[in-house]
Formats: C-alpha cells, sequence, structure tokens
C-alpha cells in the first residue's frame, strides 16, 4: 500500500503501511510487558523488531517517548515500594555511564556493545545456576553497583541493553520481587529521562517519531499494566528463577546481534 493511500493520520508518522504497524504494535506490546516487570527479554525485543521495517536508529528514537509514558505508568503502579539503598548506589554512575555514551556515540560499536554485554549476561547467568530463593540476599557491594549502574546506563544509551547489567547487580541481592520490580522501574525511568538530552542533541528525535509513538500510547499503558498485573501474582520460587531465564535470553539474543553485526 502506497503512503498517499494510507489514512491521512498515519502518513504523518512512521507507520507506512499496515506491515509497519503491525511491527509496531507487536514492539509495543513486549516492551511494555517488560515495563510491568516481566523480564528484560521482552525489552529487548523492541528495536529489533522495529528494525525489521525501519533503520535501528528510527526505531530506538520512536521507542524512547514511549519507554517515558511506560515508565509513568510503571511508577504509578509501584509507587511507595523500591529499595532505597540500590537506588542511591546505581543511579549516579548509571548517570556517568549515559554521559560517556553521548559522549562517544559516533565512535562506538554497537555491535561491540552488544557482544560484550551478551557474554556478561551469560556468565552470570552460568554462575547462577542454583536454586534461588528469597532471604539468601547477599550483602551489596559498593563498588559493584558503581561498575554495573555505570555499564546499565552506558549500555542503554549505545545498545538499548541496560537490563542485564542492572541485574547482574540486583538479582543476587534477593529482594522481594515486587521490591525488585519497584526498583528496577525507577532506575530504567531515571535513565530514560537522563537520555532525552543526548538523544535530542543527536537529531533522533522529530516530529514524526513523536507522532508515531503518540499513536501508540494507549496500548503501552495496557500492556504496562498486564505485565505488572502478572508480577504481582507471581511467588519467589517462580518469580527469580523466570527472571534468570530471561537475563539468559537477553544474553543469547545480544551475542547473536552483536556477531550478525559484524557482518
Amino acid at each position: 500500500m502506497s503512503t498517499a493511500a494510507w489514512p491521512d493520520v498515519l502518513a504523518h508518522t512512521h507507520f507506512v503501511d499496515p506491515g509497519t504497524l503491525l511491527a509496531g504494535v507487536v514492539a509495543v506490546v513486549l516492551v511494555g510487558l517488560s515495563k510491568g516487570g516481566l523480564g528484560g527479554a521482552f525489552a529487548l525485543l523492541g528495536v529489533p523488531v522495529l528494525a525489521l521495517v525501519m533503520p535501528p536508529v528510527q526505531a530506538a528514537a520512536l521507542l524512547l517517548p514511549l519507554l517515558l509514558m511506560m515508565d509513568a505508568v510503571g511508577l504509578w503502579t509501584w509507587r511507595g515500594v523500591y529499595h532505597r539503598a540500590t537506588l542511591v548506589a546505581m543511579l549516579p554512575a548509571a548517570a556517568v555511564g549515559i554521559a560517556v555514551g553521548g559522549l562517544t556515540a559516533a565512535v562506538t560499536s554497537e555491535a561491540l556493545v552488544r557482544l560484550i554485554v551478551g557474554l556478561l549476561a551469560l556468565g552470570f547467568v552460568l554462575r547462577s545456576l542454583r536454586p534461588v530463593r528469597a532471604g539468601s540476599a547477599r550483602a551489596p557491594s559498593r563498588w559493584s553497583a558503581w561498575f554495573w549502574g555505570a555499564l546499565a546506563g552506558f549500555t542503554s544509551f549505545v545498545a538499548h541493553a541496560g537490563g542485564p547489567p542492572y541485574q547482574v547487580h540486583t538479582l543476587p541481592l534477593r529482594l522481594d520481587p515486587r521490591v525488585y520490580t519497584g526498583t528496577a522501574v525507577i532506575f530504567f525511568a531515571v535513565v530514560n529521562v537522563v537520555k532525552v538530552v543526548p538523544y535530542v542533541a543527536l537529531g533522533q528525535l522529530d516530529g514524526r517519531a513523536l507522532a508515531s509513538a503518540a499513536l501508540l500510547v494507549p496500548l503501552a499503558a495496557v500492556a504496562v499494566l498486564v505485565g505488572a498485573a502478572l508480577v504481582r501474582r507471581m511467588r519467589s520460587e517462580v518469580f527469580y528463577p523466570f527472571m534468570l531465564a530471561m537475563v539468559g535470553l537477553v544474553g543469547l539474543r545480544l551475542v547473536y546481534d552483536g556477531f550478525r553485526g559484524f557482518g
């Protein structure tokens, strides 16, 4: 279908045909479920799904406004439930990582970043293949929080892959699933707000991207709420093995994308 024959409201977006719109719907549902707390693997698929029908940079720019809206829904859904010490330790480091990502965006290889993060995630999963139970928390390390926080900020900016570094530090803390999810929501909400400045400076956000995102806002909100409802019904004995499996899937996808990027 030509752009001229497509409804006028869609002609001003990136959804130039039904296939592109379908990809947008699928990507937003996956990212929304993840934002609700249902594992980072779903979020990681957002950009690749959209990249099937548009350039990756364009896909990332389209998703950023939706991520901000999903963060708002997530903050309201998980309000008052978070681990303060984790946020205090990791957010300053994440801001440093985002700044480094913005300053080095022109020379950083996205494929290399994805490969490194994927290998780190898989290494973490292999090390953690043991029964995962709430209540067996390890003492948090300040250096671990700074290193993984900075890496989460950097990779979130460069490759939309901040989940695995964040999870490497936070999953071993064995927080209550609701506290874990609420903390992650706040962390990535702040990260995404900070990312707006360098994204705008790099010219990745324009009117067409904003119009495309606005069209999918209702669907995104519903997906976040559905993801949160599912997490609220998970016991710790189910939640942590599930999250570990999601980290493994994320790692495999990142390694695959990294190697493919060098092809």
